[in-house]
């Protein structure tokens, strides 16, 4: 649906989150990341799974071999996969050094890469979570590249 002064009211309120996130970049990156990594709903369904997520990209492998479950509740579904772009983020940063998280001006949270390259980690996520493509592996992997 077309609501043109709800679609500028969003677009507006977009850009003043983006700018209060890139203010907490700066002013605490390290608090950001923290908050970033809690992913507590992805946490969640990995130790029902028997999976403790560690932080590494073995990590991301197991999740890629869970059974998808939540795909039965669509309203799980976006905020899983959100969970699994912060959670692939956080992986990025806590193993590839000079990458950072990045907000674009539509408040878009993104990993910006050592070489100045930028990947949206949570529409990854949200892809993983919906379709199982692309792997978070796979999506790893791709920023091992560069």
């Amino acid at each position: 649906m077309n609501i043109p002064f709800l679609d500028n009211w969003l677009n507006r309120h977009a850009t003043e989150r983006g700018a209060g996130l890139a203010a907490a970049l700066a002013d605490d990156p390290e608090g950001v990341n923290e908050l970033f990594s809690e992913c507590e709903m992805l946490r969640v369904h990995a130790r029902a799974a028997g999976l403790e997520l560690d932080e590494s990209p073995a990590s991301l492998e197991a999740l890629d071999q869970l059974m998808p479950r939540w795909r039965r509740d669509p309203e799980v579904v976006p905020w899983l996969g959100n969970d699994a772009g912060f959670y692939l983020g956080t992986v990025i940063i806590r193993t590839k050094l000079g990458s950072a998280w990045q907000v674009w001006p539509n408040g878009q949270p993104v990993i910006r890469l050592a070489s100045g390259r930028e990947l949206n980690v949570v529409e990854s996520g949200v892809s993983w979570a919906m379709t199982g493509s692309p792997e978070l592996s796979q999506a790893y992997a791709e920023a091992s590249e560069g």
